[in-house]
């Protein structure tokens, strides 16, 4: 075993034919060299609480097993409670039921076997252009964020699962994805202490477990034009030093681009980061090739061994004290419940006056997200859960406007960092006006962000669900029974 190779925490993805089967040679080999935890994208409920149970009993040290549970456990795993979007909650101004929503989510969690939550994000929803940050922000308002997020910290943890603030400085400057070229932030370092860092402090003064690195350059910070990931400046200095903050500092996933600005062996940019000052790597794409990088450069003093030593001594303490998986205080069937009453409370309209929609129904899906780089939620959870509420609901290609239908255009357009912009495509635009202009009196149920409303303007009839997750498309159909 690799004592080094424990600051590694691989990805394991679920297939939708295969399950975890497909990583199952993967997982064996991560655990031969001694990873120190995992991070897991997508599955079946059932089949991650026995994937969790399995890593536990084959893993030789405590494992952080870990997954990006920003809109509850839901968004991973199928089965599980999914709620609105961070920032959907926020503008609720309940801190109740943000405090709720982040209970719900540590206790499924907990129960799936996983013990670390990659959120709440803390990034400043300050850019409208921002590739990444769009409804996971909680906000603009520096000191309401940072209120926010305390509230969410402190009552994840109290359910025994870490919490992580992320991305740190600040990501709601950079109006681009974090890919190369490394995206740039040119505030000026009292802008960014007096704004973005704020959050962070509250984060910090709330005990988060763990904060989370942004793949961006801030000059500023760093003359040396080093991304967050790999900067000693930010890292050690300003994080460690500056800030008090003692507990873990995790990368965001090296399996994105190269976070230097330019091509770069996993390895070397491996040991920057450590150098620098991060605890834990996510998402390496080569686990056993950056291991070797890892323990070279040890051997070499290219990495210096009593911060290893501390980095290891952190995970371990930190993978200690996650509660284990059990069935302890697991969510009830009101929880549940109310997972889905707060993704009721959030589907608002943003534009005109709801339409007169009745059965039969056409559904006409306009997808802003059909092409892109990772998998999306399945388009049918709204469909499904109109035509169990009794509705006749038939998918079109376009507007038939034949007598006694009626029309709705489920447009589909999160912010999804792989796409490189915040808002839908020209051709998502014109298919909207073509849409709407054949048919007038259609209702638009916009899965996505509020403000995107801006960009249909002529569309008379907007339903805004905050997001396209099964649990908001089953929100926007018990909206559409109730104004029936």
């Amino acid at each position: 075993m690799n004592r080094v190779a424990q600051l590694l925490l691989p990805a394991i993805g679920w297939d939708p034919h295969r399950g975890y089967d497909a990583a199952q040679e993967g997982i064996g080999r991560a655990l031969a060299l001694g990873v120190g935890g995992f991070v897991l994208h997508g599955g079946e409920q059932d089949a991650v609480r026995a994937l969790a149970k399995q890593l536990r009993h084959r893993s030789s040290v405590p494992l952080l097993i870990g997954a990006e549970l920003e809109r509850g456990a839901g968004q991973q795993f199928a089965g599980a409670t999914g709620l609105p979007p961070l920032a959907a909650i926020a503008a609720l101004n309940d801190v109740d039921a943000l405090r709720r929503a982040a209970r719900l989510t540590a206790r499924e969690a907990r129960t799936l076997g996983v013990n670390w939550a990659y959120a709440p994000v803390v990034d400043l929803d300050l850019l409208p252009d921002n590739a990444v940050t769009g409804s996971r922000s909680l906000g603009a308002d520096p000191q309401r964020v940072g209120a926010l997020a305390s509230e969410w910290v402190d009552a994840c943890q109290s359910e025994g699962v870490l919490a992580c603030a992320k991305h740190f400085p600040g990501h709601g400057r950079a109006g681009a994805h974090s890919r190369t070229p490394v995206p740039v932030v040119n505030a000026s370092k009292q802008e960014l202490m007096d704004t973005d860092l704020v959050p962070f402090r509250s984060a910090i003064a709330a005990g988060v477990a763990s904060i989370m690195t942004a793949h961006v350059a801030y000059p500023a910070l760093d003359p040396s034009g080093a991304p967050a990931t790999t900067s000693r400046e930010m890292l050690r200095w300003l994080l460690r030093q500056q800030l008090n903050f003692d507990r873990l500092i995790v990368s965001d996933a090296l399996a994105l681009d190269a976070p230097s600005g330019a091509e770069e062996d996993e390895g070397a940019l491996a040991v920057r980061a450590l150098n620098a000052g991060c605890d834990l790597l996510l998402c390496p794409r080569d686990v056993a090739g950056v291991a070797r990088a890892l323990e070279r450069a040890l051997h070499a003093r290219e990495l210096d061994a009593d911060r290893v030593n501390r980095s290891v001594r952190r995970r371990l303490k930190w993978a200690q004290w996650a509660s284990p998986p059990n069935e302890y205080r697991k969510p009830s069937a009101t929880d549940v419940v109310w997972g889905a009453q707060l993704a009721d409370r959030v589907v608002h309209m943003v534009r005109g006056m709801p339409p007169r929609l009745h059965s039969p129904l056409d559904v006409l899906v306009v997808d802003d997200d059909e092409d892109g780089a990772i998998p999306v939620p399945a388009r049918e959870p709204f469909l499904t859960a109109l035509r169990e509420a009794g509705w006749a609901v038939r998918p079109v290609q376009a507007p038939t406007n034949e007598p006694g239908r009626s029309l709705v255009i489920a447009l589909f357009g999160e912010v999804h960092s792989w796409k490189g912009r915040a808002g839908y495509s020209l051709a998502t635009r014109n298919a909207v006006e073509w849409a709407c202009a054949a048919a007038p009196g259609a209702l638009v149920v916009q899965f996505g962000p509020p403000r995107l409303v801006a960009e249909i303007p002529f569309a008379r009839a907007v339903l805004s669900t905050w997001g396209g997750d099964s649990a908001m498309q089953q929100a926007a159909a018990r909206w559409l029974v109730r104004e029936r």
